[in-house]
C-alpha cells in the first residue's frame, strides 16, 4: 500500500521504518522545512521502546547519545541546604532497561534509520484528505492510508476528527536552551517550591545546557505559536523563586531555543476513521513530560505497523490496533495524573515529601529498590511493563525477533 504519514518527530519515523519493512511504500510529510531542532527536553525510553529500537538496529546509537544524568541536587524554596539524590538508582526503580535521551537526538536517529527507504517531504503540510490528499505546497496525490503522527496539536486530527476531548492537567512545561556552563554533564541541579520547580542539566555531547520549568496554574490564555506571550507567562510564574532561576530566565531575552506548552491529555478512545489513523501524541498524549508519552508513541507506531502487516484489511488492522493500545493508554493517563501531583506539589508539605522520597530511594540498597518497585506494575513500573507483541517476519528484510 501507499501510505502517507504526517509528522517526522518520533512516532512518524518509527512507523515508517516498520511499514517499509513490511513492504509498504511510505511518504512522510513534515511542516518544518528541516528536521526539527527545537532544543527540547530529555525524554525517557523504557524497556518496551528499547526492545523495539533494538529490533530496528538503532539501540547502540541511542545509548551513545544518552544524557548520562547520574546526580540530582535540589534546593527547597526558603531553605539553604541542598538535597541530593542518585538518579541512576531512581531510574533503576522505574525500569530494568532505560535510556534518557534528548528528544532531538532521538528524532534524528529514527530519521536517519529511514531516510534511505522513505520519501520525506519537508516544508509542507496536509490541507485536505479526500479521494486525494492536498498539500499547502505540493500537488495533490493519492494514498491508500493516511496516518497522523503530528503531535498534540495534530493537523490530521483536526482535519478528520475535529475537536476531541482534552483534559488540562493544571500545569505547564517549558524548556529553554542556556549556555553550556550553566549546567554540568551528568547532573541536574534545581529549585522546587509549592506549585513550581526549575532545574538545569547538561550532557557530554551537547554544546548547550537545558533549563526545564514545571508550574501549576489555572488554564492560561495564549496561542501555542505566540512565543513572546509564553515567555511573559513563564517569567511571571517563576518570579522570586531563586536568583539562580532568575539567571536562567535571563536567556529568555535571547534567540535561544524555547519550548512551552500545557500539560494536557487527549481523552478520545477512537484513533481511526475510514482510511485515516492517529498514532503517538496525535492520538493519545497522556501529558508531556509526565506520562511516558515517548515510549507510548514508539510502542503505538510498532503496533499499528504490525497490525497492518498481519490483518486481512486496514479496517481490521485499525480495530486491532485500538484494542491493543487502549489499556496501555488508559493506564498512562491515570499514571500522568498521579505524577503531576507528585512532581509539582502544591504545598510545602508536598515539596518536602518529594525531596524526602528522593533521599529515601537513594539511601535504600540497590538490591532492594528494584524488587520493591516491581510490586507495582501500574505505578512507577507501568511503562516498563508494556508488552511488545511479536508480529513475526511479515515482509522482506524484517529482522528476526
Amino acid at each position: 500500500m501507499r501510505i502517507l504519514v504526517s509528522g517526522a518527530s518520533i512516532a512518524g519515523p518509527v512507523l515508517a521504518w516498520w511499514l517499509t519493512r513490511y513492504g509498504h511504500e511510505v511518504t512522510v510529510v513534515e511542516r518544518s522545512p528541516v528536521l526539527r531542532k527545537t532544543g527540547g527536553h530529555a525524554v525517557d525510553l523504557f524497556q518496551p521502546a528499547m526492545t523495539i529500537s533494538e529490533k530496528m538496529g538503532v539501540l547502540p546509537r541511542i545509548e551513545s547519545r544518552a544524557t548520562g544524568t547520574e546526580q540530582l541536587t535540589f534546593l527547597r524554596e526558603g531553605t539553604r541546604r541542598p538535597i541530593t539524590g542518585d538518579a541512576t538508582k531512581i531510574f533503576a526503580a522505574a525500569s530494568d532497561r532505560h535510556v534518557e535521551i534528548m528528544r532531538d537526538d532521538l528524532s534524528e536517529i529514527y530519521y536517519d534509520a529511514t531516510r534511505a527507504d522513505v520519501e520525506y517531504l519537508f516544508g509542507d503540510s496536509i490541507t485536505a484528505i479526500g479521494d486525494e490528499v492536498t498539500f499547502e505546497q505540493g500537488a495533490p496525490r493519492s494514498f491508500d492510508l493516511v496516518i497522523g503522527a503530528d503531535g498534540l496539536h495534530s493537523n490530521v486530527r483536526r482535519l478528520v476528527f475535529g475537536e476531541v476531548e482534552k483534559q488540562f492537567i493544571g500545569a505547564y512545561l517549558a524548556v529553554l536552551s542556556v549556555p553550556r556552563e550553566e549546567g554540568v554533564p551528568g547532573a541536574m541541579t534545581g529549585h522546587v517550591g509549592p506549585g513550581r520547580s526549575a532545574a538545569v542539566y547538561g550532557a557530554r555531547h551537547l554544546d548547550d545546557a537545558r533549563a526545564v520549568f514545571l508550574f501549576r496554574s489555572p488554564e492560561l490564555s495564549y496561542h501555542h505559536r505566540d512565543v513572546a506571550r509564553q515567555k511573559q507567562l513563564l517569567r511571571e510564574a517563576f518570579a522570586g523563586l531563586h536568583p539562580q532561576v532568575d539567571e536562567w530566565m535571563s536567556y529568555l531575552d535571547t534567540d535561544r531555543a524555547f519550548y512551552f506548552d500545557s500539560i494536557t491529555q487527549l481523552r478520545s478512545d477512537t484513533w481511526t476513521r475510514g482510511r485515516v489513523a492517529l498514532v503517538g501524541d496525535a492520538a493519545y498524549c497522556p501529558g508531556p513530560a509526565i506520562g511516558g508519552s515517548t515510549s507510548l508513541a514508539v510502542v503505538g507506531a510498532y503496533v499499528l505497523a504490525g497490525e497492518l502487516a498481519t490483518s486481512p484489511d486496514h479496517a481490521t488492522a485499525f480495530a486491532r490496533y485500538e484494542d491493543e493500545m487502549r489499556e496501555l493508554v488508559h493506564a498512562s493517563r491515570a499514571f500522568a495524573l498521579g505524577m503531576a501531583t507528585t512532581l509539582i506539589p502544591s504545598t510545602r508539605l508536598g515539596v518536602w515529601a518529594l525531596t524526602r522520597g528522593m533521599q529515601v530511594a537513594t539511601r535504600l540498597p540497590s538490591w532492594l529498590v528494584r524488587p520493591l518497585a516491581k510490586l507495582n506494575s501500574k505505578g512507577v513500573r507501568l511503562h516498563d511493563s508494556m508488552p511488545v507483541k511479536d508480529y513475526g517476519r511479515q515482509g522482506a528484510g524484517v529482522p528476526a525477533p
